[in-house]
């Protein structure tokens, strides 16, 4: 008997593919074996990206029964339309088009009615407002950058590096108008993937309410599946890690609370790894970014400050918008006369090079000055090796501190400073019970501390 539950997920499902959608936790999964459903069946995750070999026609039942949803993979040059119609054939749950494929194959496969998730290249993305949700396959792979010699490398900003898609998610998720973001770039070939660097992958995009599409490497998937002592102990602290943000579906509805807004669009560098949002995140400055593609007087409502990288993209109405903005009392920082934001030559590039992060470090020191002296949202201290995201409700209550530790060691006595006053503050960390913080309020300022933060918390404040 199918529980009720289920049920009625499954019914709201048919009549709503969106919010199915929106309710799907993905994963890769590399068997078509019923038995290997159990490992799913105990976690969130609810939705299997399944390659051709494992498109198993009693699996899929098997899967659906149990109210997790699969969809088949198809690349460039893999007959995309025929393939298309045998795994809606199978009652497959939709298709993932993996790659850039051009606008007619999209067009012909949707035509059908079959459920079609798009995962491009970050250059190829659409924001067309009818997609369900927004992908790509392309995504640096989270981590504090170490060069072969042990150093640890430094950015213009004299914080770690840390390679993270956090301020790429962070622009898409506004950019997208709030609709789910998937990041489905897989684990780099040849290297060793620790339990760490897996969470590290899951948080870095949880924390901006997206999701990363769980992907093993082989070597662990194959112990996974023989039910392997240490695979299953990855596994359940990636269940942990999941269970942690699929507990606050709420937290995906807020939007990113902080006075100072970042201007930038696609060319000029937001679907980049290593620019400014990310610096500015490593320093632990909160930033608000606003799509220029639909910049407004209104969209900088809630900021005082504002960042212009490339005040040539404006149109004349959003110049008067911009003016207007800055006579009342605001503070604009733009660009120097000449000075371009670096963009790729190559559309396959997903992160700045050495040369392109050194021509940032040349608005680098105006841009830390502006900041240096205001709290926008929430400063971070004591805490190198990690990034700070604070979202808010409606009406700016409650706040919400996301903070993820990319460094592979402990920090602590990391204290955090927001503008205004609250009176609570709950930390909330994966498999732990949430414990009550001692606020201290001083002239207008809320300051609190958490003792230790081992990869990820978020700290609710009210």
């Amino acid at each position: 008997m199918v529980p009720a539950a289920l049920l009625l997920a499954l019914v709201t499902a048919a009549h709503d593919p969106a919010s199915a959608i929106a309710s799907w936790i993905p994963a890769r999964w590399s068997s078509h074996d019923n038995a290997s459903l159990d490992l799913i069946r105990r976690t969130p995750v609810n939705c299997l990206l399944l390659e051709q070999r494992d498109w198993d026609a009693r699996f899929i039942d098997a899967a659906s029964q149990s109210g997790i949803a699969t969809l088949g993979v198809i690349r460039p040059g893999e007959h995309a339309l025929e393939t298309a119609h045998r795994a809606a054939s199978l009652n497959m749950s939709g298709v993932v088009l993996e790659g850039d494929f051009p606008p007619s194959t999209y067009a012909a496969i949707e035509a059908t009615n079959v459920q079609v998730i798009r995962l491009p290249s970050r250059s190829a993305l659409s924001f067309d407002s009818r997609l369900p949700l927004l992908g790509t396959w392309q995504g640096v792979w989270p981590g504090v950058q170490i060069e072969k010699d042990g150093v640890t490398v430094s950015a213009p900003s004299g914080a770690p590096w840390i390679d993270t898609n956090a301020g790429f998610l962070r622009f898409v998720r506004v950019a997208g108008n709030g609709r789910p973001v998937w990041i489905a770039n897989t684990p780099p070939p040849e290297t060793v993937i620790t339990t760490d660097r897996y969470l590290q992958a899951i948080a870095d995009a949880e924390s901006t309410g997206a999701h990363w599409v769980i992907a093993l490497d082989d070597d662990l998937t194959r112990r996974l599946l023989a039910r392997d002592a240490k695979a299953l102990d990855t596994w359940q602290r990636i269940d942990d890690l999941l269970r942690f943000y699929a507990r606050y579906p709420e937290w995906r509805a807020m939007r990113p609370s902080s006075t100072l807004a970042l201007l930038e669009d696609v060319d000029s560098g937001a679907l980049l790894a290593g620019g400014i949002m990310d610096m500015l995140a490593a320093k632990h400055t909160t930033v608000l970014p606003v799509p220029l593609r639909d910049f407004s007087g209104a969209s900088l409502a809630a900021a005082n400050m504002a960042v212009d990288v490339d005040p040539a993209d404006l149109s004349s109405a959003q110049r008067d918008a911009l003016r207007s903005w800055t006579r009342a009392g605001n503070t604009l920082l733009t660009a120097p006369p000449g000075w371009k934001m670096p963009v790729p030559g190559d559309p396959m590039q997903i992160a700045l090079n050495a040369d392109q992060i050194a021509k940032l470090g040349e608005i680098w020191r105006e841009l830390n000055s502006l900041v240096g002296s205001h709290n926008p949202g929430g400063k971070v201290f004591n805490a190198p090796g990690t990034i700070s995201n604070f979202i808010a409700g409606p009406n700016g209550r409650p706040v919400v501190m996301h903070l993820v530790n990319y460094s592979n060691y402990p920090v602590e006595d990391v204290t955090v400073r927001l503008p205004g006053k609250f009176r609570t503050a709950k930390l909330l960390a994966p498999g732990e019970a949430s414990k009550s913080l001692e606020v201290f309020e001083d002239t207008g300022v809320t300051e609190i501390s958490i003792p230790r933060l081992t990869l990820a918390v978020a700290v609710v404040l009210e």
